[in-house]
């Protein structure tokens, strides 16, 4: 008898961790997410959004560093990549404007 109540105490406890654990994640709060569609759609939308300015903004700041180093090696004047490089920021500069 002293077993089964020592087993329904440890069930007891892994339950109970169970259901803070679920609590911490708010799973209740994404399952009431899932069952509202526009609500979804709305979220997943916005979340689109910010996700394709990111990496436009992410983008563009990557490629002014990227043409700000390539504009330096060329003052360097390196044989072979120089030329080359001169010709990619000559390229990249007549697209801008």
């Amino acid at each position: 008898m002293e077993q089964v109540k020592k087993g329904v105490t440890s069930l007891q406890g892994r339950i109970d961790r169970l259901a803070e654990n679920m609590e911490k994640m708010k799973l209740a709060e994404y399952v009431e997410l899932l069952g509202d569609t526009r609500r979804l759609l709305w979220v997943n939308f916005i979340s689109g959004i910010a996700r394709g300015l990111g990496i436009a903004v992410g983008f563009t700041i990557l490629g002014a560093v990227l043409l700000y180093l390539l504009r330096k090696l060329v003052v360097l004047n390196l044989p072979v990549i120089g030329g080359f490089i001169a010709q990619v920021v000559q390229m990249v500069q007549i697209k801008m404007y």
